[in-house]
């Protein structure tokens, strides 16, 4: 996120000598993005960052992606991929379960009930909403408590862990990208200020609580990486000498960050608004939208819900994360629920929504909605919470084969 932070002791000049007073030099490390040509970060820690005693493979959680073959829209039931009991041994790291994915982004989601394992994604930022439960991420740049309705932004190559209190558990779904992940561009000035159109500003953001220090030694950190597994990706442990959490302070334009979807403020219009008004995030390739509570079209003949559209240039995603939402009443999707609406298929309200809309003042709907530009494969979590019937619901169940 392209504004400036400052955290903990850092020296005057950059690049110059650093010492605690103890006399010890801190290391100083640049973290920076497309080959240190875009933001950047300078991190102070007290030993040296690239220092390794070990490593092993890490069997990455199942990455295996299936052709969306027939080609069909699909309802996904995610509460269903856990039970409680399951939930209670599952971390947001090795525990969640890929649903969607090609070579831009991979969908995932878990219920976690205990702390993860530190954790690097070298392969891409990552956005994670907080369905329910409650967090605290802790980061190299600071500790980021978390809870309902929360994005979480993680920058690539950020270490961290998602840390749960005994006895409680937490819903995570995953947007984990092969680029950068940010504020869509549409709402930022030539320099990166969020603009006074925007549904939301830098006001809304909550950065990283630090200095956080940890002191321990022989620490591993899960990496996944760029490889020749599944989705080109693989994975490694490292062991470090001493714990990565040893930054002493840090400044830059380069972070994680936390956004409240209650925060986002909706466009609205005298007819329905399209799904771009939405947007919320962006990488390369896909882009995030979030359907909140709003007072919808004032238009005397308007209707509320959603024309029947073909994006043709898109697979659209939906995660359906609270309130009714009007547009798929009677086609059984409810919290938790996940559509698939893929590129070549139109798609719209559920028979009688429209009728059912008309002099409606508010939605009181939570979505949140990745478009992608290429079409997506089918994880082992799409398989295993299809409900098998989805695509004959605008016909009342019809189906002639199969």
């Amino acid at each position: 996120m392209a504004y400036y932070r400052q955290q903990g002791s850092i020296p005057k000049t950059r690049h110059t000598l650093f010492r605690a007073d103890s006399g010890d030099i801190y290391y100083e490390e640049l973290m920076g993005e497309e080959g240190f040509s875009s933001d950047s970060s300078l991190l102070y820690h007290r030993g040296i960052p690239s220092a390794i005693v070990g490593a092993r493979v890490w069997d990455l959680p199942d990455q295996t992606l299936t052709p969306n073959a027939p080609l069909l829209p699909r309802h996904l039931k995610l509460h269903d991929l856990f039970t409680d009991e399951q939930a209670a041994e599952t971390d947001a790291v090795t525990g969640r379960r890929l649903i969607l994915g090609n070579g831009d982004v991979r969908i995932g989601y878990a219920r976690v009930g205990r702390t993860s394992p530190l954790y690097r994604n070298a392969t891409g930022d990552e956005c994670v909403y907080v369905e329910s439960g409650a967090a605290v991420v802790e980061t190299v740049f600071g500790s980021l408590p978390v809870a309902q309705g929360d994005y979480v932004i993680i920058p690539r190559a950020t270490n961290h862990r998602w840390v749960i209190q005994d006895g409680d558990t937490a819903r995570l779904y995953f947007v984990e990208a092969n680029s950068h992940i940010g504020p869509a561009r549409q709402y930022l000035s030539t320099h990166g200020q969020l603009l006074e159109h925007a549904p939301f500003c830098e006001r809304d953001l909550r950065g990283p609580e630090g200095p956080l220090l940890v002191d321990e030694q022989d620490v591993e950190i899960y990496i996944k990486h760029r490889g020749s597994g599944p989705n080109g990706l693989a994975g490694t442990i490292h062991t470090v000498p001493e714990h990565p959490f040893d930054v002493v302070g840090w400044d830059g334009c380069l972070y994680p960050y936390v956004f409240n979807i209650n925060d986002y403020m909706p466009i609205t219009g005298k007819v329905h608004q399209p799904p771009p008004v939405h947007q919320v995030f962006e990488g390369n390739n896909f882009v995030i939208c979030n359907f909140v509570p709003r007072k919808v079209d004032y238009h005397p003949l308007s209707v509320p819900v959603p024309y029947y559209h073909s994006n043709v240039d898109s697979d659209e995603i939906m995660f359906y994360v609270d309130g009714d939402y009007e547009a798929r009443k009677g086609s059984g999707i409810g919290k938790g629920s996940v559509s698939i609406h893929p590129g070549g298929h139109a798609h719209g309200p559920q028979p009688g929504s429209i009728e059912g809309s008309l002099g409606a003042e508010y939605f009181d709907e939570l979505a949140v909605m990745v478009d992608t530009f290429r079409p997506l494969d089918l994880g082992e979590a799409a398989l295993a919470s299809d409900d098998g019937k989805y695509a004959s619901s605008w016909t009342g169940g019809r189906w002639i084969n199969g």
